[in-house]
């Protein structure tokens, strides 16, 4: 073998063996930040979240607190890096499945969830943290449903600029909806709501 082809095939091995640490890195940190999140979620069910330390949350998570402070500000960033996980989860659900419907985003999963974790949008609303969590949602939904729209021959009449628009709104119907629905405590089933709102959206387009 000549001495480029030994020098190309080392570069492969190195840049192999790269790809194969860089990977291990990644599903360390993903692993290390789902038990920190894991921990703080059930911390919330068992108190209310002003209550809980930072302390507590690597107690539970068995997680050093150089490890924390390496990933996450404070309990605050923690909680919010939990809820842009939901959200770009629910934001993408029907894309990643390939769902062929009508849809825009999946509300019914996605006040499912919410009905369940309760506890946590009480938490957020105790921590003044409500806000945030619906600027986050604001900008992933609009996308989102941007996306879906474009995708929809019912709306191939939309100038972009209008759709941007038309989107960004029905985000923010869908967040007022999600605001109703809790301060009424979920009385209406899910599907119930993902049929409302859906009905706001294609009679909006028409």
């Amino acid at each position: 073998m000549s001495r480029n082809k030994r020098s190309t095939s080392q570069e492969l091995v190195r840049q192999k063996q790269q790809t194969k640490r860089r990977r291990q890195v990644d599903e360390r940190v993903r692993r290390t930040r789902a038990r920190l999140g894991s921990a703080l979620v059930a911390l919330i069910h068992e108190k209310p979240f002003n209550d809980v330390t930072v302390q507590e949350v690597l107690d539970r998570a068995s997680v050093g607190r150089s490890t924390f402070y390496l990933h996450f500000r404070n309990k605050n960033d923690l909680l919010l890096s939990q809820l842009e996980i939901f959200l770009e989860t629910m934001s993408a659900t029907l894309t990643n499945r390939e769902e062929e419907s009508h849809r825009v985003l999946p509300v019914a999963e996605m006040f499912s969830h919410i009905g369940a974790q309760n506890k946590i949008y009480r938490a957020l609303a105790d921590a003044g943290r409500l806000h945030d969590f619906f600027d986050l949602a604001q900008g992933y939904f609009s996308r989102a449903i941007e996306r879906r729209l474009r995708e929809s021959r019912r709306c191939s009449h939309l100038l972009p600029q209008e759709l941007s628009a038309r989107s960004y709104a029905l985000a923010a119907s869908l967040l007022a909806l999600l605001k109703w629905w809790v301060d009424r405590r979920a009385r209406e089933a899910p599907r119930a709501i993902d049929e409302l709102f859906h009905r706001i959206v294609w009679r909006g387009v028409q």
